[in-house]
């Protein structure tokens, strides 16, 4: 397992906000884009999404997950810091979208956002987005959760091996997998954190790369951490680690 940082220093591409008073925060999805007369294609089942609150930006590039800083100042906007997961998917029409739109979106130089559209610009450049609806919060109790990513500090990662789950049950008692092995117990719940006493489990040694993530999510769900919903997406965190979940079928 690798997590690569890839920095995009965005210092130079402001964003003027066609009117002062239209905010650019939501959950926006990308309709059309072009790149120098090329169309930055959309893959059905592979969307690509830009999410804004405050000072965060990211989302999903059809494939891999990515985020930053957004400042906003004013009618100028800009983003730095820049990181995205390296997750290989199988598609190439897929990893063809994602290149395809991570590089315009570094050319972005202006937003223009009217009611539930925005659209992003700059030379060569246009892509437009639709909002999306808000979705209501899981619940924390009784929905399976699939882990999606690894954070470490400001570093995500993408999870390999088999799919690893989480689960709260209505009864106190908890499953988890790791992709490597699975682990039962009993947890308490204090407004957002959450305490987990793991029952005894087998200590077998895990595959190189399995091994590394099964060590990563059996230190966070050990430890007291908190645990924040935001629609379908569950993060857990405890001190500079975390685990990014999203509801499973």
């Amino acid at each position: 397992m690798r997590a690569l940082i890839l920095m995009f220093l965005l210092a130079g591409c402001s964003l003027l906000t066609r009117g002062a008073s239209a905010s650019l925060d939501g959950d926006w999805r990308l309709q059309a884009g072009t790149n120098q007369g090329q169309p930055v294609p959309i893959v059905a089942g592979s969307p690509i999404n830009l999410k804004i609150d405050g000072t965060q930006a990211g989302g999903t590039a059809a494939c891999n997950h990515y985020g930053g800083t957004v400042h906003i100042s004013g009618g100028n906007v800009s983003f730095s810091e820049l990181f995205q997961t390296e997750m290989a998917c199988l598609d190439d029409q897929v990893m063809a979208s994602e290149a395809a739109y991570m590089a315009a979106l570094q050319k972005v130089a202006a937003a223009e956002r009217s009611g539930n559209a925005l659209t992003l610009s700059g030379p060569g450049v246009e892509l437009k987005f639709v909002l999306i609806p808000p979705v209501a919060n899981a619940p924390l109790v009784g929905t399976v959760w699939v882990l999606d990513s690894l954070i470490s500090g400001d570093a995500v990662s993408s999870t390999v091996g088999e799919r690893a789950t989480l689960q709260f049950r209505a009864d106190g008692t908890f499953a988890a997998s790791t992709g490597c092995r699975d682990v039962t117990g009993l947890y308490n719940v204090e407004g957002d954190h959450v305490r987990v006493t793991l029952d005894p489990y087998d200590t077998f040694g895990c595959g190189d790369g399995i091994g590394v993530q099964d060590e990563h999510v059996l230190k966070v769900i050990s430890n007291e951490f908190s645990a924040v919903i935001q629609g379908e997406s569950l993060t857990l965190h405890t001190g500079n680690e975390g685990l990014g979940y999203r509801v499973g079928p």
